[in-house]
């Protein structure tokens, strides 16, 4: 069997992912390490790549419950500078940067014993050869070989390329957050797997398991609202990022039937990607999650 491993994007949320894959390993444990492929988004692509890196989901879990408030430090200063978050990005990356290196250092993508697929969106700052279109467009990073390998970027840059929300980080290397194409990237990873060129997986023997970070409770009251640009604002991006994964999950649900399996617990109050004083909530729902199914899956395709 080929077995992938998909984490969603989320910020701090994250912390609830990395619980999730804690409780999984203890209750049959050995399953990450014959993980074939990581694929992630955002947070779930710093998770991803630490776990590739052969760090357990407790040790790269700590991110959060460790440096969190490091990473989302904001300053009355910086709020000045940029006019009250109107004309700059909500966060530095710079302490993430370094959160990062001091858990996985220096390696590259080629380093990592295990497969990748991260996810990005390029800018495009850079021109194209004479007669190509320049547009911005989606990226996934991977560590597979072949003439497109990205094995010589470093885990940092990658981390913080897939990372960059636009609003609450800056734009890093001409890379924005990868939740903007793929925030559930498990239709990428299982269509890097059967490629011919990249993975050559036989699609019957490919295992996926997606994890996200926990389904807020979204709903519109009215039926036949005539809402424009200033009503649809605040929920577009939303629309955007959550009506991204659900089509991703039915993709895979339809092309593996019962070799798939989604963990996305509800999460009670509707929680934001910076809101570290949840992460003890979301730490117990991910505790209280009923996981036996998951578990018997794991028994049945990771023997």
């Amino acid at each position: 069997m080929y077995h992938i491993l998909s984490l969603d994007g989320g910020g701090v949320r994250g912390v609830l992912t990395a619980k999730l894959l804690e409780r999984l390993e203890q209750a049959h444990p050995g399953f990450i390490s014959k993980i074939d492929l990581f694929a992630g988004t955002s947070t779930g692509g710093v998770l991803a790549l630490g776990l590739a890196s052969g760090l357990t989901p407790t040790e790269i879990g700590q991110l959060y419950t460790q440096s969190g408030a490091w990473v989302f430090a904001d300053s009355f200063w910086d709020d000045v500078r940029d006019l009250g978050k109107l004309t700059g990005a909500q966060y530095s990356n710079r302490h993430l940067k370094q959160a990062i290196l001091e858990r996985i250092g220096e390696l590259s993508l080629g380093d990592l014993p295990k497969r990748v697929l991260i996810s990005s969106f390029d800018l495009d700052n850079h021109p194209p050869p004479a007669g190509r279109l320049r547009t911005w467009k989606p990226k996934f990073f991977h560590n597979f070989p072949g003439p497109d390998s990205d094995a010589g970027e470093t885990v940092v840059d990658v981390a913080l390329r897939t990372s960059a929300a636009p609003a609450y980080f800056p734009i890093y290397q001409g890379y924005i957050d990868g939740g903007v194409v793929a925030n559930n990237p498990s239709m990428c990873a299982l269509a890097q797997a059967i490629n011919p060129e990249t993975g050559g997986q036989r699609l019957r023997e490919v295992t996926l398991l997606s994890v996200g970070t926990g389904a807020n409770s979204r709903f519109l009251a009215e039926q036949d609202a005539d809402w424009g640009l200033v009503q649809w604002a605040p929920h577009l991006f939303s629309l955007m990022i959550e009506g991204g994964g659900g089509l991703a999950d039915y993709q895979c649900r339809q092309v593996l039937g019962k070799r798939y399996l989604r963990l996305n617990p509800t999460i009670p109050d509707s929680t934001g990607v910076d809101q570290l004083d949840q992460i003890p909530a979301l730490q117990s729902v991910a505790e209280a999650e009923e996981l036996q199914p998951a578990i018997l899956w794991l028994k049945r395709y990771y023997k």
